[in-house]
């Protein structure tokens, strides 16, 4: 049982401070407590998430969107009710444990009495593409072995799936392959098993996983090569699994400031004036996760992109698609802007 000092804030805490503590502690929850730490409600990372596709603003008070009924456990539970509760209700993964005066004592966690490996889930990464936009960068290596402070962008990502306990990973190459395989070899070095997807041909991002063996497993993660995120891809996973979904689209909020006051009128009467407003939307991230019946829906031969493939899914009326916003670090680094903020980023968490 894990301790809950480190998950506590208060009801007026912002979402914003909840979401600090949720990816301080890895714990993926924070529990809301009054001044003698009795247990108000539970926020968990999907939370935050829904909160956020919601366009609710992450400085509101997090008792706005905490679950005020959460599923606990007396202190003293044996091992035997822990694990009938995790397995009633399946889609939780944390539950706290409180003492008869309802003051939060500890929390259990799923995979301390459930164990879900990571290990044998495939990774699939698409590093093919030409790089043109990095250009002169890309002239002698592809975009994923550009460098981002010590080691290139792909060693980054590798390195946060096997923290997160990934060992098989499926690389796809292309264009300057060799390069790519020569740096990382088996992945032995790494701590995971790489595989090489060789396109031969442009293949697109979903083209290319024809290219995987018969017996790979599901669900299979599938990501550009060309991105540096903090994303908790445990969490991703347990969206995925919970969710009984047939695909996930990781999406990114993107914001778009409009520089000028906005003014809105009914025939010539000006009604309001919004000044500089702020327009959210939320853009693909270049992170899916897919079950492994989705790729038959992959034509058999010619260049494939993964929109392409999710429109199918979402067409397909026995298959559903659900989104997970990513509100960790993120950039695709599309062009030398990109470039320069990602290694800044690296320099501030090296620091």
């Amino acid at each position: 049982m894990e301790s809950a000092k480190r998950i506590l804030v208060s009801p007026d805490s912002t979402i914003r401070d909840a979401l600090v503590r949720i990816g301080e502690t890895g714990l993926q929850i924070a529990a809301v407590v009054d001044a003698d730490e009795r247990l108000l409600g539970v926020v968990t990372d999907g939370d935050v998430r829904r909160a956020i596709l919601g366009g609710r603003s992450l400085e509101e008070p997090v008792h706005e969107i905490m679950n005020t009924h959460p599923i606990c456990l007396k202190a003293g539970a044996s091992r035997e009710e822990q694990i009938s509760t995790f397995a009633e209700h399946q889609r939780i993964h944390r539950i706290p444990v409180v003492d008869e005066g309802g003051r939060i004592v500890g929390l259990h966690l799923a995979e301390d009495l459930l164990p879900y490996s990571t290990a044998n889930v495939p990774v699939v990464i698409m590093a093919g593409g030409l790089g043109t936009r990095l250009r002169p960068f890309t002239d002698t290596v592809p975009k994923p072995m550009v460098a981002v402070g010590e080691r290139p962008i792909l060693e980054h990502t590798i390195r946060k799936l096997q923290a997160f306990g990934f060992r098989k990973i499926y690389i796809s190459v292309n264009y300057l392959r060799e390069v790519i395989k020569e740096h990382f070899g088996t992945g032995e070095r790494l701590g995971v098993e790489i595989t090489y997807l060789e396109e031969d041909e442009r293949l697109g991002t979903a083209g290319a996983l024809r290219l995987l063996p018969g017996g790979v497993g599901s669900p299979i993660i599938v990501m550009n090569g060309d991105i540096l995120t903090h994303l908790n891809f445990r969490n991703l996973l347990d969206h995925f699994t919970s969710s009984a979904t047939s695909a996930t689209m990781c999406l990114r909020p993107y914001v778009h400031q409009i520089p000028y006051g906005v003014v809105s009128f009914d025939g010539e009467v000006l009604v309001g004036i919004d000044e500089k407003p702020q327009h959210v939307h939320f853009i693909n991230a270049g992170i899916y996760v897919l079950d492994r019946s989705v790729l038959d829906l992959i034509p058999p031969a010619g260049f494939y992109d993964m929109p392409s493939l999710y429109q199918r899914v979402m067409d397909d009326p026995a298959k559903t698609v659900t989104v997970f916003p990513i509100h960790e670090f993120w950039i695709d680094i599309g062009n030398p802007a990109d470039l320069e903020t990602a290694r800044q980023k690296v320099r501030e968490i090296e620091r």
